[in-house]
């Protein structure tokens, strides 16, 4: 069976992500910029990183490899088309982290920005440790009044979603990622339209990598 994100067109997400009603579009590209700016990195990884918003703040003085991880191989053809100026840097992936984490390159940092909802914490958790990054700035999205897709026109193209989605909590989120060593630096959240608001959180890895003094 297809994972439902390989069927939902580019366009209608990000149309709606950017109303005025969900504002998760913009909220998100600004986050990502100081999730960018954060850490002495040379190397990024985004996983479910879609139309590639955000990564017109990428600086090709800090970085030397970007990599871009999703499912959706459309999504990313199209992250090639619009970022011309990363060739070179920019490596995308077409990968399923639930069943191909293992296929994952290594990187100093993991960007996971509304993803860990549709691979659950057992998966992102292998993923980490796949891609074995010094650090991991996650953004999920929590709640408050329990609907977890804001109403807009384009609602029925992410019917499907339903199957894979995990409701998230940050207690939990850092549970898991205590359980393979990585405890948290940093936390951030913003509201959003909706009663939902959109948490970040930062993990540093407790031990050295193989090399690291």
């Amino acid at each position: 069976m297809k994972n439902p994100w390989e069927e939902i067109p580019l366009n209608d997400y990000e149309n709606h992500m950017k109303l005025a009603s969900v504002m998760q579009l913009q909220a998100m590209n600004e986050m990502m910029k100081a999730q960018f700016e954060a850490y002495p990195v040379s190397s990024v990884m985004i996983f479910g990183i879609a139309g590639g918003n955000g990564l017109e703040h990428i600086s090709k003085h800090k970085f030397k490899k970007v990599y871009g991880i999703d499912v959706n191989s459309s999504y990313l053809k199209e992250v090639r088309i619009r970022y011309p100026n990363l060739e070179g840097t920019l490596e995308c992936l077409c990968l399923n982290l639930i069943h191909e984490a293992d296929q994952l390159p290594k990187a100093d940092l993991v960007i996971a920005n509304l993803l860990i909802e549709y691979i659950g914490y057992e998966c992102f958790q292998k993923a980490i440790q796949y891609a074995a990054p010094k650090y991991v700035s996650c953004v999920i999205q929590i709640n408050m009044e329990g609907n977890w897709v804001s109403d807009s026109p384009y609602l029925d193209v992410f019917q499907g979603l339903e199957r894979v989605h995990y409701q998230m909590e940050e207690r939990a989120l850092g549970k898991a990622m205590d359980e393979i060593d990585y405890h948290t630096i940093r936390r951030l959240e913003r509201e959003l339209p909706n009663g939902k608001k959109l948490v970040q959180m930062d993990f540093e890895r407790s031990f050295p990598s193989a090399g690291e003094v």
